[in-house]
């Protein structure tokens, strides 16, 4: 864009140009790397320790 066309365009027209290609570039990034942007779920309880031998004292 040329600096003419800036100064023409209104701060809301601005405003909305930018949000469509956020939302553009947010689409494409979801649809490219769908599999990789998402963790894969895993247990949240920690093992725990086999403390048998402390107990029994052998």
């Amino acid at each position: 864009m040329s600096d003419q066309s800036k100064a023409k365009m209104s701060l809301q027209e601005a405003v909305k140009q930018q949000l469509a290609n956020k939302k553009k570039q947010a689409q494409n990034n979801a649809s490219a790397n769908s599999s990789t942007s998402t963790k894969k779920l895993t247990s949240q309880q920690t093992k725990k320790v086999n403390n048998q031998r402390r107990k029994t004292g052998s």
